[in-house]
């Protein structure tokens, strides 16, 4: 069957929880309305498949961008109802989805402005939600799976046309056709799974957001569209649309689809567990009080997701509807259930029960059924008698009939929490059916059991509905458990909170919090005895005592009692006047300060309690609180004699009250007491009372010696004398008799509430007079504690109130009687504060057993056997009850009960039965909770003889001490043995999901006993096993197969232990740290319980357990084993064998007979001065411990040279010497005495031992004296820094400001710059960029008035071969990660280190590969920079490079993958590089040869020469004054060889003044050189001028301009500098082919001024050789060549 849709669940589970009070009318008149719109159903299918064939039409479609506009506008407008329905069902989801997208496609401006104006009127709509949810839900209940929201309205079927909204639908096929029909619209973003929402108001919004949005759609109203042609105006738009404009739409039509479908497929794939919630319910079952022969009917409604599943109990029983045909009636509709029972008689007074269950969890609701019976007969004047006597819980009524009072409790009181001074108030509602106005209810109120009666502190009220009870002024008194009891005639019910109450603030911090519950204990003539107890809380210091205050009645004047402060809480008060009423209050006191005084106590009168019941008529004084006495007149002449029955009856450390008896003979008048002391053993009797005689026959003695005895005396006087005195008391010691109570024990705390833990504990040994217990709790980890109660609870067990939930919290508790506050108990195991199964009841009823099985059958009886309850409740299970039923024809009879008083064993008999009859039984278990649920019945059993020969199935099969490879599995025998005795048993076992067939026996031969240790288990393997008995027949039917048991040692698992104590005792000891409150261990011996307690001695204390063994002999043999009842299995055994009695035998005698237990033998050592030490240490030495010394047999004493000592707290024992002389060569021994215990120990120095041991104290006290001066604590060393420099650093002391530290290297002082100010007590010196030239000797010496020291260290061979390792290990670590740089050559790889030594190796691997370098591959170091070339790289240099640094020990790897783009890249800009130089190399240039200016004579020849060069060969060209010149006759132009240029002017005139530029140009640049002629007009000469004359030529610098072809500006980058570095290198090398240019050796100096520079090039001028006759002429000989 399919379940009900999501939102309509929502709606009928969650009618009251989440819908706003506004539409609960229109909910209700939907459910009354509910039966009869079921035609509607076929409508709204058809409007859908009409919808959905709509949909498709529409999505075939191309839309506008109006209708994306649309889209966009009505999601927008949309976006509330879509978050209010978000509640559907996944095919809602779908459905939705498919709705949505035909409205996206539908909706126009037009359609979503009417719309909008029609969602504006949803206040209005919301009054048709009864309608609309209606057809909803039944649409969905008559089939309809794949629609989410149905159209409600008979009038919109998918007509053909709208009733009031029309719009336009575009269409780019077909824009003018109008296509008649109409869509449901669902816009906005796909449905979400809200649902439950935060608050009230958002559930109303969403609600009516709904309800007003479907009601459109309902109506039509803004929700049909219909297709019609538009104007030629927006056609003629549309046509004109562009291209462009179209594509755009398409494309983000498509994005919208896109969006559409992934926000639909996101919201399917939500996890609905999150929505999942446990049941609840909204209103549960009440009881009912009805007439005999009536029916009734119980009601209730459940919420919860799933579905819950209801199911109704009558007295924990499941009703049957099946077994009482026409007897019940159980209906379940629309989430509202119904239990109606027909025609009630007696038998159906009970409680019944409503349980709620799914997936989240159960909940159960109660309600009782009494049934009523007419009494005709009934007194009418019993009617106003109030009760009656009758059956308990029975009254009378006004209409003559008993009935039991229904009395329940509304809007109770909680735990209340409140301070001292504060008023708190308690109330509850009483509801009691049936409401007799003559029957009024007795009203009480209870605090800790005890009835409260009103009083100033107290008030009490009853309105007739409400009771309440007020706190006027709260103190601690006042907290406990308050319990309010209404009581109807014999009938009552109670309701109980409790109450707590704080410290209020200390006015002094830290001072303690008041006392508590002072009260008046004995009040006579003389004296009372106050009492109190002391509060909770210290003020984080110890209580120093108390002070206790008197105040008259009648006045304000309070005086102090004592003059310090007491420590016991019982104070006797003296000094009263006979007759006065008195208040008392008392004040804690602490190092802080005083605390605020306690309540007073109740007035009280100094009078005997004789007096004051004989005078209780006489009124005290109103304005004093004086009582009145009168004495009768006195008789003469009677001597009194001696009081009787004198006894001590409290002694404390600062008093001790006596008591007695009046004489017997004392005459009419009178008398009094003389009370007398003396201390034990003496007669020297002393009065106590010299002044005053004592009037009361009690009296309490002050001023004793703590710790003395004392016996008393008492003496009785009247006007006739003294008499004889009383027999003397026993010695009585004065100190407390009443000893301050030890820690209680085993602390449990156990889950309750969220709020709260019940804790549990053990009254601590041999306590007495407790006054109660004090708790206290504190967060894990916080180390503050806080008091639980403020005033101490009595019992063992205390509810913890005011916890945070989820918090882990550790409690402790101490006890506390008169004596004082115990020692803190242990903190117990941390508990985490959540809520218990339950409900917060400690503990539960039991599960039901199961597993029923017949054991055996007789002809009239049938034994049977069954399984422990998996739940025990949480205490153990205190018996069974057993029930049959006959079965005839299959059909079952009435139950009927077994057994009346529970039985322990899980096996009973049931006699009396038919034979050859069908039977059913069930079993139900109980514990201290209670009678839990009965198991199911069982299979049908015939009740006949057995006549099998074979014996019956073992039963009680349990699997106990589990580990993680064995278990040791029990069972009982079998209660029909068959015809012969039972022989043995067999065991088998398989694993848990094995089948049938792989049963397999454990033992081959036949068990004796009824036990068995199975080993040999797979560690986590699931196991099941069972039993079988054999006799003589044969093997019988095997027993009911075991839980499954996972083979697996639990984490805490811990095991029997044996230990022998210190006498000797040998004892068997079990722990548990998982115990439960109620459990147990229980011992056993071969897994039989231990009954004969002769042999041992059973001893258990909190959750640990000893079994002592009396005198361990051989009828002690076995296994013993201990289980913990009330756990989770926990259970271990310990075997004792013959060779385990034997060893712990002779423990236990090594034990009665003890020696000294030694930590160590007697040792030597050496101390810091010199003097030699002897020393041993025992485990344990007592106070009473002694030790001697000897030495070579003789005793040695403390003295002069020996200095002695026994240390008994550390077990230390110490002899220390001076100095070791030769004459001290022998054995030392220490001999221990401890008690009977004794032990020694030696040591033997002799020999090279004893030499060896002299040194080195003579070594060790010169070392002394060398610290005595400046001196170093460690030694010279070395450190590598972060620089990769090395430091040398020493550490001195004893330094003051004179000491002077030196460093030396290979014996040659150091000069360093600093001195150094030792602040730090470190000395350091730095080398920086260490290497091999630095290896030697280092010393450092420290030297002052005192003396000097020296250091020194060793940085030769080894030594420095490991500080190398160092640095070049740092220096490796510095590198950095490698790059990649482009060259002229080709591609550089290339890291930086810190700096760079020969001592580090240097390897690249190219692809795993180590590189073999050549010309073309190269490595090398620059500065820091370590790099490898690869000149012309080729594909094959792809690959990943790394970098191996190696510093002697370990290398050192960076990597870089110069491959892909990084290769292409670096690659390319080789070639670029490459070019650059080529074209650098090839260009066009002017060599040398040109000077700046040249002056000549006119009519001299000029010759001018130079050198070009260019690949390929420039062209030349000249320029005269900026303009083209060329040869002619006059001026010759040559160039020759294609380098060789020159400039000829035959004869130079003035007109040949001027600047010559000659220029050479290549294809890779252009340069131009130039040159100035100055003719000078000069007859005479005709003298040819050839290269530089002082005379008449001067050379200037030549300016120089170069253009490269392929050269942009600011291309020069700092990659080309080892270029142009290596040109300049080479600058003089003349070009391949070219001549060596020639100068005069006179002109060097010239033609260094004329050398000309160009890109950073030297050009060399040069001249053209003169002919050597032309300088011949001018008397110079030719200058030499420069080669």
């Amino acid at each position: 069957m399919m379940s009900l849709p999501f939102y309509q669940r929502h709606h009928e589970h969650y009618d009251r929880a989440y819908r706003h009070k506004a539409l609960e009318s229109t909910v209700s008149q939907y459910q009354k309305e509910t039966k009869s719109k079921s035609a509607v159903y076929a409508q709204g299918s058809t409007a859908y498949a009409r919808g959905f064939a709509a949909y498709r039409h529409a999505s075939a479609a191309n839309l506008s961008l109006d209708s994306s506009a649309a889209y966009s506008h009505g999601s927008s407008a949309y976006d509330l109802e879509s978050a209010a329905y978000s509640y559907g069902s996944t095919a809602y989801d779908h459905s939705a989805a498919q709705s949505k997208r035909s409205a996206a496609y539908s909706l126009d401006s037009e359609s979503l402005s009417k719309s909008s104006a029609a969602y504006s009127r949803g206040s209005e709509s919301i009054n048709k939600l009864a309608a609309a949810y209606r057809l909803g839900a039944e649409a969905y209940s008559l089939g309809l799976k794949d629609s989410s929201l149905m159209i409600e309205d008979q009038s919109y079927k998918m007509s053909p046309k709208a009733k009031r909204a029309k719009q336009n639908l575009i269409s780019e096929d077909k824009e003018n056709e109008a296509i008649d029909y109409s869509v449901p619209i669902f816009t906005g973003r796909e449905v979400s799974i809200s649902g439950i929402t935060d608050t009230e108001e958002e559930r109303i919004k969403e609600s009516a957001a709904y309800v007003a949005q479907r009601n459109l759609f309902a109506t039509g109203e803004g929700v049909s569209v219909s297709k019609v042609a538009k104007s030629t105006s927006e056609e003629e738009r549309h046509e004109k649309k562009s291209r462009k404009v179209a594509i755009r739409e398409s494309a983000e039509r498509v994005a919208l689809k896109k969006t559409l479908e992934e926000t639909q497929a996101f919201h399917k794939k939500l996890n609905q567990d999150k929505l999942l919630h446990a049941p609840e319910f909204v209103i549960e079952p009440r009881s009912h009080t009805i007439w005999e022969k009536q029916n009734v009917k119980f009601h209730c409604s459940v919420a919860g997701w799933p579905a819950p599943r209801v199911t109704w109990y009558k007295n924990n029983v499941p009703i049957n509807v099946q077994t009482h045909p026409g007897k019940y009636i159980i209906e379940s509709r629309y989430g509202l259930h119904s239990l109606e029972i027909s025609t009630c008689d007696f038998d159906d007074i009970a409680q019944y029960r409503a349980s709620a269950m799914n997936v989240k969890g159960e909940i159960s609701a109660y309600a009782s059924l009494v049934v009523k019976r007419y009494k005709g007969d009934i007194d009418a004047s019993l009617l106003y008698a109030g009760t009656v006597s009758m059956p308990l819980g029975l009254g009378v009524t006004p209409h003559g009939y008993a009935s039991r009072f229904e009395i329940s409790f509304v809007d109770k009181f909680d735990v209340a929490f409140g301070r001292e001074g504060e008023t708190i108030s308690l109330g509850c509602t009483v509801v009691i059916n049936p409401d007799i106005k003559r029957f009024k209810p007795d009203i009480e109120w209870y605090r800790n059991g005890v009835l409260i009666t009103p009083s100033k502190w107290v008030q009490m009220h009853w309105s007739g509905e409400r009771a309440s009870l007020t706190l006027t002024h709260a103190n601690k008194e006042d907290e406990g458990l308050y319990t309010l009891r209404v009581v109807m005639g014999d009938y009552y019910e109670e309701y109980s909170g409790y109450v707590f109450v704080r410290d209020a603030d200390a006015e002094i911090p830290g001072a303690p919090g008041a006392p508590l519950d002072v009260q008046c204990l004995d009040a006579n003539k003389d004296y009372v005895i106050v009492s109190w107890k002391q509060p909770a809380v210290d003020g984080g210091n110890p209580i120093l005592g108390y002070f206790i205050d008197r105040c008259e009645v009648g006045t304000t004047h309070w005086t102090q009692c004592n003059e310090t402060p007491v420590k016991f809480a019982r104070f006797p008060v003296t000094g009263l006047i006979e007759g006065r009423s008195y208040i008392f209050r008392v004040r804690a006191v602490n190092k802080a300060g005083i605390s605020l005084p306690s309540r007073v106590s109740e007035p009280v009168a100094a009078l005997d309690p004789a007096d004051r019941a004989r005078l209780r008529s006489h009124p005290s004084a109103p304005w004093t609180g004086q009582i009145i006495v009168t004495e009768e007149e006195p008789a003469e002449g009677v001597v009194p004699g001696p009081p009787t029955d004198l006894q001590v009856i409290e002694a404390t450390k600062n008093y001790v009250v006596l008591s007695w008896k009046p004489p017997g003979q004392r005459g009419h008048e009178g008398i009094m007491y003389f009370v007398e002391k003396c201390v034990a053993g003496t007669e020297d009797w002393q009065r106590v009372n010299t002044e005053i005689p004592v009037k009361s026959p009690r009296f309490a003695v002050f001023d004793l010696s703590e710790g003395k005895s004392y016996c008393f005396r008492v003496r009785c006087c009247n006007s006739a004398g003294i008499g004889e005195p009383s027999e003397a008391t026993e010695a009585t010691v004065v100190d407390d008799k009443l000893d301050i109570p030890k820690a209680p024990g085993r602390i449990m705390p156990t889950r309750n509430t969220d709020t709260s833990v019940v804790v549990t504990w053990t009254e601590p040994p041999d306590a007495k007079e407790l006054v109660g217990y004090y708790i206290e709790s504190s967060v894990v980890g916080s180390g503050r504690w806080e008091p639980c109660n403020n005033n101490p609870v009595k019992g063992t067990r205390f509810i913890c109130h005011g916890l945070v939930n989820g918090e882990k919290y550790v409690f402790r508790v101490r006890a506390v009687n008169a004596a004082g506050l115990s020692e803190f108990s242990q903190d117990s195991e941390p508990i985490e504060v959540q809520a218990a199964i339950g409900g917060g009841l400690l503990h539960a009823a039991p599960s039901p057993p199961y597993d029923i099985m017949v054991l055996e059958s007789v002809r009239d009886s049938m034994a049977l056997g069954w399984k422990q309850p998996k739940v025990t409740g949480g205490t153990e299970i205190t018996g069974y009850y057993v029930n049959y039923r006959e079965v005839v024809d299959g059909v079952p009879g009435k139950w009927m009960e077994a057994n009346i008083k529970a039985i322990s064993e899980r096996a009973y008999r049931i006699q009396n039965l038919k034979e050859n009859m069908v039977y059913q039984f069930q079993v139900a278990a109980a514990n201290l909770a209670g009678v839990g649920t009965p198991s199911l019945p069982s299979q049908p059993f015939k009740c006949e003889e057995w006549t099998i020969a074979v014996p019956g199935p073992p039963h009680d099969v349990a699997c106990i001490e589990v580990r993680k490879d064995s278990l040791v599995l029990l069972w009982k025998e079998p209660v029909y043995t068959g015809r012969s005795p039972i022989a043995g048993y067999y065991v088998d076992m398989k694993e848990t999901e094995a089948k049938e067939e792989h049963w397999r026996s454990v033992n081959e031969k036949p068990l004796q006993k009824k036990y068995l240790k199975i080993g040999g288990l797979k560690e986590g393997v699931s196991y099941v096993f069972r039993v079988r008995a054999t006799n003589q027949a044969g093997v019988g039917k095997p027993s009911n197969v075991t839980e499954p048991v996972v083979a697996e040692t639990r984490p805490g698992t811990k095991e029997v232990v044996v230990n022998v104590d210190d006498n000797g005792v040998i004892s068997l000891n079990f722990e548990c740290d998982q115990m439960s409150p109620n459990s147990k261990f229980v011992w056993s011996k071969n897994y039989e319980p231990i009954e004969d307690d002769s042999r041992l001695n059973i001893d258990t204390k909190g959750g640990k357990s000893k079994a002592t063994f009396k005198d361990l002999g051989e009828d002690d043999l076995g296994i013993y084993s201990c289980v913990v009842t009330d756990t989770d299995g926990v259970s271990s055994s310990l075997t004792i064998d013959e060779e385990e009695m034997k060893r712990l035998l002779a423990l236990s005698h090594e034990r009665k007979f003890p020696t000294v237990p030694l930590a160590s033998e007697l040792a030597v050592e050496i101390l810091e001065k010199g003097e030699v030490r002897f020393w041993l240490q025992a485990e344990k030495l007592s106070g009473n411990a002694k030790a001697n010394f000897v030495f070579n047999d003789k005793e040695i004493f403390n003295g002069e040279k020996y200095k002695m000592k026994v240390d008994q707290k550390t077990g230390l024992v110490e002899m220390i010497m001076d100095k070791l002389e030769d004459k001290d060569e022998g054995t030392y021994t220490f001999q221990l005495q401890d008690g009977k215990a004794t032990n020694q120990s030696s040591l033997v120095l002799i020999g090279d031992v004893f030499k060896k041991l002299q040194d080195e104290a003579d070594f060790q006290r010169k070392e002394w004296h060398r610290k005595q001066g400046p001196h170093f604590v460690d030694k010279l060393g070395w450190e590598v820094t972060d620089d990769c420099n090395v430091m040398l650093k020493c550490k001195v002391a004893n330094i003051k400001k004179e000491t002077h530290i030196v460093w030396y290297k290979d014996d040659r002082e150091i000069m360093v710059d600093e001195e150094h100010d030792f602040k730090d007590g470190v000395c350091t010196l730095l080398i920086s960029e260490f290497s091999k030239k630095d290896a030697g000797v280092y010393e450092v010496i420290l030297k002052d008035d005192r003396g000097k020291d020296s250091s020194e260290l060793k940085l030769k061979e080894t030594a420095f071969a490991d500080l190398m390792n160092e640095v070049c290990r740092r220096i490796a670590l510095s590198a950095t990660d490698l790059k990649i740089q482009s060259t002229a050559e080709g591609i550089r790889l290339y890291s930086y280190v810190t700096y760079y030594v020969e001592d580090l190796r240097v390897g690249w691997v190219h692809n795993d590969t180590q590189i073999k370098f050549t010309d073309r591959v190269k490595t090398g170091v620059t500065g820091e920079q370590i790099w490898l070339q690869i000149n012309e790289p080729t594909p094959q240099d792809k690959g990943k490079y790394t970098m191996e640094l190696f510093d002697g020990k370990t290398g050192h790897k960076k990597t870089v993958d110069l491959s892909g783009q990084a290769f292409d890249e670096a690659f390319a800009e080789f070639q670029r590089l490459k070019q650059a130089a080529i074209a650098e190399k090839n260009r066009a240039r002017v060599l040398g040869g040109l000077p700046d200016v040249v002056t000549i004579q006119e009519g001299k020849a000029l010759n001018l020469s130079c050198t070009v060069w260019g690949d390929p060969t420039p062209e030349v060209s000249w320029l005269k004054n900026e303009k083209a010149f060329v040869s002619d006759a006059n001026c010759i132009l040559k160039f020759e060889s294609g380098k060789n240029v020159s400039f000829t002017i035959s004869t130079v005139s003035t007109l040949d003044s001027g600047k010559y530029s000659i220029v050479v140009k290549n294809k890779y640049g252009t340069e131009t050189s130039d040159v100035t002629v100055i003719v000078i007009s000069v007859s005479g000469q005709t003298d040819t001028v050839q290269g530089q004359d002082q005379n008449n030529v001067a050379v200037s610098k030549k300016k120089k301009t170069t253009t490269a072809s392929k050269r942009k500006e600011g291309e020069k980058k700092d990659f080309i500098k080892p270029h142009v570095e290596e040109i300049i290198a080479t600058e003089e090398t003349p070009v391949p082919n070219e001549t060596p240019p020639v100068e005069t050796e006179k002109d060097t100096k010239s033609n260094q001024q004329a050398a000309k520079t160009t890109d950073g090039k030297a050009a060399v001028a040069e001249m053209v050789p003169q002919p050597a006759e032309s300088l011949d002429r001018q008397g110079k000989k030719p200058p030499g060549k420069k080669p």
